[in-house]
């Protein structure tokens, strides 16, 4: 007798459910194989009453679904709007295959004596800070010098891809929530699912929609989990902008749109800079792991140091990564300093 047959006899559903799972060849425990084999009977202890799961209430009646019955519906319903989905959603994230492969290819073309001063000169532009122009200067020095110069610009390009769009996107979204509650109670859950997922659950649908060559894949996967931080730090800039000054703002007749961007956003700043500085750390760290998707870079060869047990590789990669997360922390903390130390 099945744990919960009393469920299903209970509320007149046996003649829907049929015989027991029991007599249905259903897999039977030790304890049960060794009271048959001894002609004993085995009263179950109340201690291991199993919880009433969908598989432990098809033993009981063999018409519930098992849980193997949900996980493949899920499967054949995504793969029965996959080519639907994929007209849909395939010309939309074309451009993003566009500007990943571009980028990959202007990061590797121009030569390292063009780009690491360039970079350079980027580095002092945002901070004007010689400390930090050194510091680039060495980092990328010694990624070169270990021939690991291709991978790290390759990664490079890939976050300033994904990083601007998720600027691009994220923070109009988050001025659209500072602007309505609405809006905002609406978001929340969706940045809090996209925020808790983890990372690896973001490649499984799309492997499935788009070809493994197709940049867009790892693309996607990036923005989506980068993309968290900077809405919701653009959401609390805003809102955290003093009231006082947007009253001051009315009084002076200002439009909406005036306050937005005379006011709100550059007193929001150093909170939308703290929210692409996170964005940046974020689409490192899945960088490395979308490499399981062929996204090339750093994540490559931490990749064939876990394959192929190659020690060496494994850790100088860490390392380069490091170098790299270091090198884009300091520059957009120097760039938010600056920006705190021209409102103070």
């Amino acid at each position: 007798m099945a744990t919960y047959d009393f469920v299903f006899d209970g509320l007149g559903l046996r003649k829907w459910c049929g015989e027991s799972g029991d007599d249905g060849g259903s897999m039977l425990s030790m304890a049960q194989l060794l009271a048959e084999t001894s002609g004993e009977e085995v009263e179950a202890s109340p201690w291991e009453t199993p919880f009433p799961s969908m598989d432990a209430l098809h033993e009981a009646c063999p018409s519930f679904p098992q849980s193997r019955e949900l996980t493949s519906g899920l499967e054949e319903g995504f793969l029965a709007i996959k080519d639907t989905l994929k007209i849909v959603v395939d010309p939309l994230t074309q451009p993003l295959s566009w500007a990943l492969e571009n980028a990959l290819w202007v990061m590797q073309a121009v030569p390292w004596f063009i780009m690491i001063p360039l970079l350079m000169i980027v580095a002092y532009a945002v901070s004007r800070s010689l400390k930090l122009v050194l510091l680039v200067a060495l980092c990328f020095g010694f990624l070169a010098f270990v021939d690991y110069y291709d991978y790290t610009m390759q990664t490079l390009a890939i976050i300033f891809v994904c990083a601007f769009i998720c600027v691009l996107f994220g923070v109009p979204i988050g001025i659209a929530m500072s602007r309505s509650d609405r809006t905002q109670r609406t978001m929340i859950p969706v940045l809090d699912m996209l925020q808790t997922l983890p990372p690896f659950v973001y490649l499984i649908p799309l492997i499935f929609l788009f070809s493994v060559t197709e940049p867009k894949l790892y693309g996607i996967a990036i923005i989506l989990y980068a993309i968290v931080p900077v809405v919701r730090l653009t959401d609390l800039g805003i809102r955290l902008v003093d009231k006082d000054v947007i009253e001051a703002a009315d009084a002076f007749g200002m439009t909406e749109r005036q306050k937005l961007f005379n006011v709100q956003i550059p007193l929001a700043l150093p909170n939308i800079m703290a929210g692409v500085n996170q964005t940046i750390m974020m689409s490192l760290a899945m960088v490395v792991i979308a490499s399981l998707v062929s996204a090339p870079g750093l994540g490559v060869l931490v990749l064939r140091g876990i394959r192929s047990l190659e020690l060496g590789v494994g850790l100088l990669s860490g390392l380069g990564i490091v170098l790299l997360a270091i090198i884009l922390d300091r520059v957009t903390k120097a760039a938010l300093a600056r920006i705190n130390t021209s409102q103070s």
